[in-house]
């Protein structure tokens, strides 16, 4: 019988229809880490690859981000087997005599973030963390934290890492200067867009650092803290923000693969679970619960664990290309967060709801506040995106800056910025001068949201400027570039990539202005509508590079861009099975896009304050 990887992961099977579904999830999840802790306890080191930072703060990462799902089944009166192992290795851990040592903190130190988790089980379950310690290891604990929330932390969630600190070492009753956690919630406040979004920070950026760290985190601190004030700002503005980022989950469950920390996976069902531990009733509870539990499902039969159960980097499947430097083979037991509901009892509304559909949204939703457009279509959430960027990672343009997401076609990274040919471009252009190297779009010089439509100004070289609409036409998507070039280069435009078919039994159709896949479930269809039509091409693309399958096919249009002013019209779909044949879209007039132009607004997470960003040129 032939290796299924997906029996590896340990969600395998899991129906996900109740709390005892999700409660043994919990219990799945932890086990394949039990033959890595260290003899002392403080240590889990799951594989050789690495992150930026030293291998004690990797060690403690693979420790520490379980908790935030054991924690929370312990606060819902569940069992678990191995709180002395924890016990033993939080001792050891912050003991500077020990071998296990996660060692000293410095300003913006990835403990930090680590340590969170520890403050959020002492939060959550302090009957198993702390009330069992003696005197001796509580002092030693309490002074690790203090030194850790003494230091300066990221300008971005992170500030909340040691909000959740602080609100740890009051509960254990220890007193110490509040100044600094005042300064942090304040400053959490400069994060704040309308319409309850946040950015992640002083950055032009909000991903789903937004539901679930930012919400996440202040529904916990309205639950806990005490801070009516805050917790009324931060409870009506997660009750807000769910009627935004249900658009960002599809019929099926599947998040939106877009921006950073992929690998944290189903973290993004935290935001659903935050609600309910908050007693936040966005939307019916019985859609809550649908977005969460349809969320889990999702996740359940793909093959994201290695062979013993340890859930791997990657997304859909193991995969380090779209990794990020800070990735340590514990990183993806921040997805733990996602079992916070595992606190309320089985009587809550939450638990006792029939889980309810999503419902239909036939027309565009405009997302002002992120700079993106959602069309729900047949088996997936398109979400046209223009105003974010991210210029300090590897497959930041990527992750960031494609014309296109899609909850159910994920997205490729580059596997070989050198090969101009081999690129995908999928859900974006790319120019190359020379034939090898290649850019697309990695930051932007204005973006701007007119309705449903999205306008951006970018530069794909310094001498070559690019205007780009978008524009929803289900399940079409249409995108008009104006490129100004002094001199020629060539172009290549990507569709949705989709899941290759064994055998070779793809159908791939390559023609003049069109480009056709017909894949294992799926075809995908890019046409050129420009006065002067590129040539069609539909290619298998490198393995290994697109977030949610190994092996993917990807419809292309490609052609010379003259010196000059060129204006490209390109319509792109796909679909779920059926046929390739959809009647396109009309092509808007060029004084329909000026006016629409004309009374646009700056996308809002664009604009950053005292940078002049989006002002018009004159």
């Amino acid at each position: 019988m032939t290796y299924d990887p997906a029996s590896a992961n340990p969600l395998a099977g899991n129906p996900f229809l109740s709390r005892d579904d999700v409660a043994r999830a919990v219990h799945d999840l932890f086990a394949p880490l039990l033959p890595f802790f260290s003899e002392g306890g403080a240590r889990v080191r799951l594989s050789a690859t690495a992150a930026h930072f030293d291998r004690a703060a990797a060690d403690l990462e693979g420790f520490a981000r379980p908790l935030w799902g054991v924690a929370s089944l312990a606060a819902g009166g569940g069992a678990f087997a191995h709180w002395d192992l924890y016990r033993r290795g939080l001792v050891n851990g912050v003991d500077p005599a020990h071998p296990e040592y996660w060692g000293d903190i410095s300003d913006r130190d990835q403990r930090q973030v680590e340590l969170a988790a520890i403050g959020f089980a002492l939060l959550l379950a302090p009957g198993e963390v702390w009330e069992p310690l003696d005197a001796a290891d509580r002092e030693k604990l309490v002074a690790y934290l203090l030194k850790a929330r003494d230091r300066d932390y990221v300008d971005n969630n992170w500030k909340f890492f040691r909000i959740l600190v602080d609100l740890a070492l009051v509960r254990c009753g220890m007193a110490f200067d509040r100044s600094k956690t005042e300064a942090y919630l304040d400053e959490i406040e400069g994060f704040v867009l309308d319409d309850g979004w946040y950015r992640d920070g002083p950055v032009r950026r909000a991903d789903h650092y937004v539901p679930f760290a930012m919400h996440y985190y202040g529904l916990v601190y309205a639950v806990l803290s005490g801070d009516e004030e805050r917790a009324a700002r931060y409870r009506a503005r997660a009750r807000r923000f769910a009627a935004d980022i249900r658009h960002w989950y599809g019929p099926d469950g599947a998040a939106l693969p877009f921006g950073r920390s992929q690998t944290y996976r189903f973290a993004a069902a935290g935001f659903w679970g935050a609600l309910a531990y908050a007693g936040e009733e966005a939307l019916p509870w019985g859609e809550i619960k649908g977005y969460y539990l349809r969320h889990l499902r999702w996740w359940a039969n793909r093959p994201i664990g290695d062979r013993d159960g340890v859930l791997s980097i990657g997304y859909g499947y193991p995969n380090l290309l779209m990794s990020e430097s800070y990735n340590s083979a514990g990183s993806p037991y921040w997805a733990m967060k996602a079992f916070l509901p595992l606190a309320l009892p089985a009587d809550h509304p939450f638990w006792t709801a029939e889980e309810v559909a999503p419902p239909a949204f036939p027309d565009p939703v405009p997302l002002p506040q992120p700079g993106m457009v959602a069309m729900h279509t047949p088996g997936n959430v398109v979400v046209l995106s223009s105003g974010q960027q991210h210029g300090r990672m590897r497959g930041a343009a990527e992750k960031y800056a494609k014309f296109v997401y899609s909850t159910r076609y994920g997205f490729s990274v580059e596997a070989d910025e050198r090969n101009y040919d081999a690129a995908a471009f999928d859900g974006m252009i790319g120019f190359s001068d020379d034939g090898t190297h290649f850019r697309a779009r990695e930051t932007l010089e204005d973006a701007r949201i007119a309705g449903d439509a999205l306008w951006s100004r970018w530069r794909p070289f310094p001498d070559v400027e690019v205007e780009t609409w978008l524009l929803p036409a289900a399940p079409w998507h249409l995108r008009i570039h104006r490129i100004t070039t002094p001199r020629p280069l060539h172009a290549t435009e990507g569709g949705f990539a989709i899941e290759r078919a064994d055998f070779n039994a793809d159908r791939l159709v390559s023609a003049p202005g069109r480009a056709e896949c017909h894949g294992r479930d799926d075809v995908s269809v890019i046409v050129d509508l420009s006065a002067t039509r590129r040539e069609g091409r539909a290619i298998s693309l490198v393995v290994n590079s697109h977030l949610i399958w190994a092996k993917t096919i990807l419809p292309q249009l490609r052609g010379v861009v003259p010196a000059g002013t060129t204006t490209l019209v390109t319509a792109a779909m796909a679909l779920p099975g059926g046929a390739a044949d959809v009647p396109l879209p009309e092509v808007p007039a060029p004084e329909s896009l000026r006016q629409r132009l004309a009374a646009a607004s700056v996308v809002p997470v664009f604009r950053l304050a005292g940078d002049g960003a989006g002002e018009r040129r004159s």
